[in-house]
């Protein structure tokens, strides 16, 4: 699709990026997955040869109970994150957020962190592979042996001070039907909610939709006015040509894109 639409159709900030620059998951979590840390662009570049990783949460769905771990209960040094791996205690000072359906979580580089059983997440990520595991419940890979963690770099690259939100529930006022959940360095994310009919401006770059509930039409004003029948589970990509984007019928969006910058 770019090889034939070009560049430009992601937008003029998008060229700096070898690949295409964001990278959205739903992450259906039958079981408690890995603890995690990914690093940042500085590190990862020196030692991956990639982009580091930030991401954004979007709870589509959580069971009764769920929750995730994110940072630490109280600030820890390197020594004792090292003892706690190797007593197998490291879930003793992590943080445990409960979650609820609805709620939004930050999680920048350097982060530790994990999505708990029972939770179904919409996530926005900088479009890298850059993940280092530091626990994983004693599991097994397919080659019946323990799988490989990545100590060394974990502890090159948490953020041992990482202060974690004792809740996931959004706080940004709605406005219009459209709630701000997060703008970084590395991306803008917002919810909206459609009552039978909304036009969308097209941000300044191209525009990454995920309908998680309800169903409807879109149609791009920079298009040929043809309308896309969309529902709970589609996602697509509008160019940045695409110009403004009208919904009708009664749903709730997810929109990402790069954020802008002078």
């Amino acid at each position: 699709w770019l090889a034939a639409e070009g560049g430009d159709a992601l937008g003029t900030r998008a060229a700096q990026f070898p690949y295409f620059p964001l990278l959205i998951k739903l992450i259906d979590a039958h079981d408690n997955l890995s603890v995690q840390v990914h690093p940042s662009d500085d590190y990862a570049l020196r030692v991956e040869g990639e982009y580091g990783k930030t991401e954004l949460w979007y709870v589509v769905d959580a069971a009764p109970g769920a929750e995730i771990l994110y940072g630490f209960a109280h600030t820890i040094a390197k020594d004792e994150f090292r003892r706690r791996i190797a007593d197998n205690t490291l879930l003793e000072v992590v943080r445990h957020v409960p979650v609820q359906k609805g709620d939004a979580f930050f999680i920048p580089a350097g982060t530790l962190h994990a999505i708990g059983k029972g939770l179904l997440i919409c996530e926005i990520q900088q479009s890298s592979n850059a993940t280092y595991r530091v626990y994983d419940y004693d599991r097994l890979g397919d080659d019946g042996k323990p799988r490989d963690l990545h100590l060394a770099q974990s502890l090159e690259v948490i953020d041992y001070a990482q202060e974690a939100p004792t809740s996931g529930e959004i706080t940004a006022p709605e406005i219009d039907g459209k709630t701000e959940l997060m703008s970084c360095k590395y991306f803008s994310v917002e919810k909206y909610e459609i009552h039978e009919a909304k036009t969308i401006a097209q941000p300044w770059s191209f525009m990454c939709v995920s309908v998680i509930e309800g169903e409807g039409t879109v149609c791009a004003d920079g298009g040929n006015g043809e309308e896309h029948r969309i529902c709970k589970g589609s996602h697509f990509i509008a160019p940045a040509s695409s110009g403004s984007l009208r919904f009708t019928g009664t749903m709730t969006l997810i929109t990402s894109h790069l954020p802008h910058t002078k």
